[in-house]
């Protein structure tokens, strides 16, 4: 059973790296660097996810952008962070497989796309669908969708979903149809389907993110670089379009007036 055994200040060099738990995405290096210079200015405040298989066996399961930051801060600065906060977890190996992919897809930005991986994984390591469901803070039928569509979802579809180009409903739409056709009529289907959808032809395109999470910590740097003592005055309506803005949905005009007036600077 997955739990948190405790917090602890970890020296860095116990912790290793699992061949079977890394990183989701590849490291972005704009990330690292970034994190390099805010965890040299204020400290490393969000600790380290480690797994504690046994006692003195430790494993990097969340938090590999911060660990490659500080392990190039290290580089710079002999004795710097020789050790670290960390949140120490227990469990089975598949509990920390799915612990490390869901903080990867633990964001406001995440694609749908992102969790196939996830819940074709603990799907296929035996979890019933509803502790994914739980897991993963999604609907049962959520997850009996993609466990349903995607392992034989064409790849030309799900590359267009990838790139948002179609959206979930349209492409569950035409998986489908794909899989209520006679069997030497499938591949034919499907051409003609994705052929369709590829030409706009009910294709959705994708929408320019009037305020993504990245460009609000850019933004939000930069005015406290500029003034630490800036303060906004939040109330759970303007909290709320915030969150709104941010997911990348349609946003209403109040809302995103709501936003600029809540946090002036944050929208153009």
């Amino acid at each position: 059973m997955l739990t948190t055994k405790r917090y602890e200040y970890m020296l860095f060099d116990s912790i290793e790296i699992h061949p079977l738990i890394s990183n989701h995405r590849p490291l972005k290096p704009d990330k690292v660097s970034h994190l390099e210079r805010d965890i040299l200015k204020n400290g490393l405040l969000e600790p380290l996810i480690v797994w504690e298989r046994t006692n003195g066996e430790y494993y990097m399961v969340g938090g590999f952008h911060r660990l490659a930051a500080i392990k190039a801060i290290r580089e710079k600065h002999a004795g710097y962070f020789d050790r670290m906060d960390v949140r120490l977890v227990s469990g089975e190996l598949d509990e920390m497989r799915a612990l490390n992919l869901k903080l990867n897809v633990d964001r406001l930005d995440a694609k749908i796309t992102e969790y196939f991986e996830p819940v074709l994984y603990l799907n296929n390591a035996n979890w019933n669908k509803e502790r994914i469901a739980n897991f993963l803070d999604k609907s049962v039928t959520w997850i009996e969708e993609i466990i349903r569509f995607v392992p034989g979802m064409d790849s030309r579809l799900r590359k267009l979903l990838e790139e948002g180009k179609v959206s979930w409903n349209k492409a569950k739409s035409i998986c489908r149809q794909i899989l209520s056709a006679p069997p030497d009529k499938e591949k034919e289907l499907a051409d003609k389907l994705i052929e369709a959808v590829s030409k706009n032809e009910g294709c959705m395109r994708p929408k320019k993110r009037l305020l993504s999470p990245q460009k609000a910590i850019k933004r939000l740097t930069k005015q406290f670089e500029k003034d630490p003592k800036t303060c906004f005055t939040v109330d759970l309506q303007g909290l709320l379009s915030l969150f709104v803005v941010l997911s990348g949905k349609d946003s209403s005009e109040s809302h995103i007036e709501r936003v600029r007036k809540t946090f002036p600077g944050l929208i153009d």
